[in-house]
């Protein structure tokens, strides 16, 4: 087991915790309605956009994860600079507009333009700082403080395909009003994270004795005139200090964990955007089906929390990389889920180990980087898996029209243990012993 780890300096439990359900409030509203993305592309397949297939409809999933994801090294680096509060803000306005905005949308580029390019933009400027926040605050507890805030976006993928499915199809609701519903319920929560995710306060630094204060013999000495202006050293200059992110990418395991992780992307998501559609194709009522998305995100929830508080005390890399092989090995056996209570088992399963993997993907970053450079870390590592999550799903799409979903089940499989095998290897190079605690 790791030897527990002090709190930081000027550490405040309240305000702590506070941070961190904020922060679970933020990814509630983005990633959370990201994970139920299923529902839309089973929407979008059967009305909106029928004249589409499953692959040009997931791009819109796909961008939005993609910008979410490659905004987040400049959120990072900006959170790290100048606080999370202004960008919060902005990422909420925007994210309220992108809603508002799809609602009035009825052609696929009007869809694309909304509920992809600009909802995922805003989305990074909510993401990254939530995550930085919460890794300043609780280095201590990292793997359950990420897993509780992180745990919102699972929450968030339980809530929003019932909310969805309630609406679009039980009640009858249209889909501008669906959409308009659902930015109206995310104004509260994105008030309550824009004032609780606040940066920690710094202590101030001790006073130190200026050298023009201090008198010693050798200043009130008599200068000596053998000495001339020329032979006086002059002061040696500090070398200017590297920008964080090149020191992390310099760090080979820092390099190991990012790829790693967008080996792991590839597939990682398939299941969240084609459980629902895969059901449909067995047999079972799209009324019944949507509901394995919840299920999905529910045992996510859990997957994110439990195995997060079990990395401070077993080691962030073992469980990251045990819950990637894990997860590739589930994803080997989808199409042996061929009726209902198969595919609810399967996606518990699934959602119990690659919630951990989302969870616990920065507080590895977290222990390779210094406190102060901890947003330019989390959001080096989100940055490194932003093209592999914008081709995953539609990869997947082709596989699906070529392979069906035996091929899914597949594709599923191999990226996921690519990437544990890489962050495997990530692990060894901080510690050789294999029963480590890291």
């Amino acid at each position: 087991m790791a030897v527990p780890q002090a709190p930081p300096p000027g550490y405040n439990a309240v305000r702590s915790w506070l941070a961190v359900t904020g922060a679970s409030f933020a990814l509630f509203c983005t990633v959370g309605l990201l994970n139920a993305f299923g529902v839309y592309q089973e929407y979008y397949a059967t009305g909106l956009l029928k004249q589409y297939n499953d692959s040009d409809i997931s791009w819109i999933g796909s961008v939005a994860i993609f910008l979410l994801y490659i905004g987040s090294p400049i959120c990072g680096i900006l959170v790290d600079k100048f606080g999370p509060t202004k960008l919060l803000v902005v990422g909420s306005l925007g994210v309220l507009i992108a809603m508002f905005l799809s609602s009035l949308a009825s052609q696929y580029y009007q869809l694309f333009l909304s509920q992809s390019v600009l909802l995922g933009a805003s989305m990074s400027l909510l993401f990254t700082p939530s995550v930085a926040v919460v890794l300043r605050r609780m280095p201590h507890r990292r793997g359950l403080a990420l897993g509780i805030a992180i745990g919102g976006s699972s929450i968030g993928g339980i809530i929003w395909p019932i909310f969805l499915q309630e609406l679009l199809y039980t009640d009858g609701v249209s889909f501008g009003w669906t959409q308009r519903a659902v930015g109206f319920f995310m104004i509260p929560l994105l008030a309550i994270a824009c004032l609780t995710v606040l940066e920690v306060q710094k202590t101030p630094p001790k006073p130190v004795v200026a050298d023009s204060e201090k008198v010693s013999d050798v200043d009130t000495a008599a200068p000596d005139n053998n000495t001339n202006s020329d032979s006086t050293p002059l002061p040696s200059e500090e070398p200017a200090p590297r920008h964080p992110a090149i020191l992390l990418f310099k760090n080979f395991t820092f390099v190991l964990l990012c790829l790693g992780l967008a080996l792991t992307y590839l597939g990682l998501f398939t299941p969240f955007f084609y459980i629902s559609s895969y059901a449909v194709d067995k047999g079972v009522p799209s009324s019944t089906a949507f509901y394995l998305i919840s299920a999905i995100n529910a045992a996510s929830f859990f997957g994110r929390v439990g195995p997060g508080h079990l990395a401070d005390a077993y080691g962030h890399f073992n469980i990251c990389t045990v819950a990637v092989l894990i997860s590739g090995v589930i994803g080997f056996t989808w199409t042996a889920a061929y009726n209902l209570t198969g595919m609810i088992i399967w996606s518990i399963a699934y959602g119990f180990t690659s919630g951990a993997v989302i969870s616990l993907q920065s507080a590895c970053a977290g222990k390779i980087a210094k406190r102060e450079h901890q947003g330019t870390a989390a959001g080096l590592v989100t940055g490194s898996v932003a093209i592999t999550a914008l081709v995953g799903t539609p990869i997947s799409g082709q596989i699906l029209l070529r392979g069906g979903y035996l091929g899914l089940g597949i594709w599923t499989g191999v990226t996921l243990l690519a990437g544990g095998v890489v962050l495997a290897a990530a692990r060894l190079r901080i510690d050789r012993r294999i029963i480590a605690a890291h």
